[in-house]
């Protein structure tokens, strides 16, 4: 992929999602943590300082990615809750109804969740004051768009609905961590079978964190 100089506005950000489809092809390949700047303007065919004209660091792009990611999750969710809840049921069977949902459409999303994984201790930082402003503004969107979503299906929730949102998204980073273990510790998984025991599904793992958090949350009859 080469380009010319960009000249006009309309020029620059077609650059931009070059440079965003590029990092997001890389992800499907490749966990976070390999994804460098170095290897990112290589196959979008700019040098290195090019790329920085638009994104100011490797982290700014993967932020503006999870940003992406998010809100297509969000929209997809939203079909997913509507089409597996049914809101009649007692309570508690919606809640079970919920935190399936969750665990399944989020065990499918590797990506995103990999980018949940690595927000809080690497994506945001090396990032400027603007850039990481930018991103939070937008990420209290997203977090309304879930709480609204949570709250549809289960409004006994009230004003922890948004706390169990946010804490969705970040077992679902954590979580993912211990799921995709490396081939080192695959190896040694191998080897030594009794030490499988702290490998991780993502989905399982995930559906119990988040019965456990809403059984916590919800008042009890």
């Amino acid at each position: 992929m080469t380009f010319q100089r960009a000249r006009t506005e309309e020029q620059r950000e077609i650059r931009r999602r070059a440079i965003l489809d590029m990092a997001s092809a890389m992800l499907d390949e490749m966990p976070v943590a390999a994804v460098t700047l170095n290897e990112l303007s290589r196959r979008v065919g700019l040098a290195k300082p090019n790329v920085l004209r638009y994104f100011e660091s490797r982290e700014a792009v993967l932020l503006e990615l999870l940003d992406r990611f998010l809100r297509e999750w969000l929209t997809e969710l939203a079909d997913e809750l509507a089409a597996g809840v049914d809101e009649n049921l007692p309570m508690a069977e919606r809640a079970a109804a919920v935190a399936d949902i969750l665990s399944r459409s989020l065990s499918s999303r590797v990506v995103l969740c990999d980018l949940f994984g690595a927000q809080g201790g690497v994506l945001e930082h090396n990032v400027s004051v603007e850039v990481v402003a930018r991103y939070k503004r937008a990420s209290l969107e997203r977090l309304a768009a879930m709480t609204a979503l949570i709250q549809n299906y289960l409004p006994e929730l009230g004003e922890h609905a948004t706390q169990f949102s946010l804490q969705t998204m970040v077992m679902a980073g954590a979580l993912s961590a211990y799921s995709t273990p490396p081939p080192s510790l695959q190896a040694a998984y191998q080897a030594e079978p009794d030490l499988a025991r702290f490998h991780m599904e993502l989905k399982d793992s995930l559906k119990l964190a988040l019965t456990a958090t809403l059984l916590g949350v919800l008042p009890r009859r």
